[in-house]
């Protein structure tokens, strides 16, 4: 009889506060209260659908609250300063710090447990400096390229309208063009808002081809060359996967077509939009390059590339073999890691789906080093890059720019409350909800986007001149410094045994991807031999 006790003390108090209004109006406030949860009381007892509330009248819901404030519990009051995931209470706080222009730095020694591994630290020169260069930049294509481009080495990752609200579009659009870097418009197309800054962007096209998408939902050349030729749109991005759900498509509610979503997209408003899996543009490894040729070609020669999660080595090294078969060189790839975040994803493809961006990072530098393309291709990474170590290794492991898309969304004051699904963003930026987006004011949080943009790149600059370098495309492999075990700390190149140029080309043989070499074929992502 205890678990009812909660009930029947509400029902005790309810009639005794009905017996008390005769002395005093004021009664009628607890006489409410108890009246509701005797009644809330009642429906968890002759309810069927849960068993705890049906067996804990009242008290039941308590679970609920405690699952409901387990996060923010948790959050702010049981992590350490490097518990938490995805995103730690450190790594925040210190995006809080930057994108508010104020000190980063921290008191009386690290939190990380520098004596196990995966630690991994940076190794600085006695001839440290202070470079001179407080924005470097990367010149992004390929040989005949007519419309190169300058790229930021940081900048804001694909995020769809829908996806965010439309002040946070618009907000880092307009930190974008304060800072000089390129806005990623996510496969969603390219809304009134990611356009109302002015700020560069990247045009991304997924398999749903969101802008330039036909009736049939194939490709429309004609659409795509009249977008493409917007002054503000500097590049484009075919996204082959997402490192969040790598080989998963999607889909998009009719209720969620709203008039500004199905303008950004090309779709009627309110029907069923479906994203495949796959491209219906090309099925084999010479046919996305013919297919980068032709956007080129329709975007008057902006440079286009592709994004991708690693999944099979092979079929990335048949993409290599496209390349070298018909001379066609895409002028950048970016390799988006697992740990990459979306709006929602199912928990396996979060958790157990796709290559981690280091091990992509790596495969896509074996490949590209071992077939002598690096030189013409740039090549950029994703997927929880915050801090400026972590930018520079990757950098030193054969990146060319960084680009991150929760660390803009930190700068813009997402707390990592887990709603982003939900469409109950507390912070309105995940979240098409009028009222809740009502208390991002664009100005300002433009404005934070801009000087986390900033003081990250000073960071980063800091950290590239410890090294005695002047520019971080000069950072190398064994700069850094990788733990193996308690006793064991070696260089990333022997860390992870990075080709030499050619060495694909060469003898393919004694190399770690001579069996995947050996799959890989231009005409078909079929592994040879199977």
């Amino acid at each position: 009889m205890l678990r009812f006790l909660p009930w029947l003390g509400a029902i005790l108090l309810f009639g005794w506060s009905l017996w008390a209004v005769s002395a005093s109006l004021w009664f009628l406030v607890p006489a409410v209260l108890f009246g509701g949860l005797s009644l809330m009381g009642l429906y968890d007892y002759l309810q069927t659908r849960h068993t705890i509330l049906r067996n804990f009248p009242l008290i039941g819901r308590v679970r609920w609250l405690g699952e409901e404030l387990r996060p923010f519990l948790r959050s702010y009051i049981v992590e350490s300063e490097t518990e938490g995931r995805p995103f730690n209470f450190e790594e925040r706080a210190m995006v809080y710090q930057r994108s508010k222009n104020v000190s980063s730095v921290e008191p009386f020694g690290s939190h990380l447990d520098i004596d196990r591994p995966p630690y991994e630290w940076l190794s600085h020169s006695i001839g440290a400096r202070h470079p001179e260069d407080k924005d470097p930049r990367v010149t992004v294509g390929a040989p005949g390229t007519a419309k190169p481009y300058s790229a930021s080495i940081l900048n804001i990752s694909a995020m769809s309208f829908g996806s965010l609200g439309s002040h946070a579009v618009e907000a880092l659009n307009r930190g974008a063009a304060k800072g000089g870097f390129f806005h990623d418009t996510g496969e969603g197309g390219i809304s009134r808002y990611h356009r109302a800054g002015g700020g560069d962007l990247v045009w991304e096209l997924g398999s749903g081809y969101f802008g330039c998408r036909a009736k049939d939902g194939g490709f429309d050349a004609g659409q795509f060359a009249e977008t493409a030729s917007l002054d503000q749109v500097k590049m484009i991005e075919i996204k082959l996967s997402q490192g969040a759900k790598p080989g998963h498509g999607g889909v998009l509610p009719g209720a969620k077509v709203t008039p500004e979503i199905a303008e950004a997209r090309g779709i009627p408003v309110g029907e069923t939009c479906y994203s495949p899996p796959y491209h219906s543009a090309f099925s084999t490894p010479i046919e996305l390059m013919e297919f980068i040729a032709e956007l080129r070609s329709l975007s008057d020669g902006k440079p286009v590339g592709f994004k991708l999660c690693i999944g099979n080595n092979w079929e990335f090294l048949a993409l290599c073999k496209a390349m070298l078969e018909t001379e066609i060189r895409p002028d950048f790839i970016v390799i988006d890691g697992a740990e990459g975040g979306t709006g929602a994803a199912p928990a396996e493809f979060l958790d157990h789906i796709g290559a981690p961006l280091r091990q992509g990072l790596v495969l896509a530098r074996n490949a590209l080093v071992g077939c002598e393309l690096k030189d013409e291709i740039r090549l950029a990474v994703s997927g929880k890059q915050v801090s400026a170590f972590s930018m520079a290794a990757s950098l030193a492991l054969g990146a060319d720019w960084i680009n991150a898309a929760r660390g803009f969304m930190f700068s813009l004051g997402c707390i990592q409350s887990l709603n982003c699904h939900n469409n109950t963003c507390p912070t309105g930026i995940a979240t098409t909800d009028p009222s809740r987006q009502r208390g991002l004011f664009v100005t300002e949080k433009a404005e934070r986007v801009y000087h986390f943009h900033r003081n990250t790149i000073a960071a980063l600059m800091e950290v590239v001149g410890a090294a005695g370098c002047e520019h971080p495309s000069e950072l190398e492999p064994r700069h850094i410094i990788h733990r193996v075990t308690e006793d064991l700390a070696v260089p990333a190149d022997e860390a992870y045994r990075l080709l030499k140029k050619g060495a694909l080309l060469d003898n393919a043989e004694p190399t770690i991807l001579a069996a995947d070499w050996a799959r890989a074929d231009a005409r078909t992502f079929t592994p040879r031999g199977d």
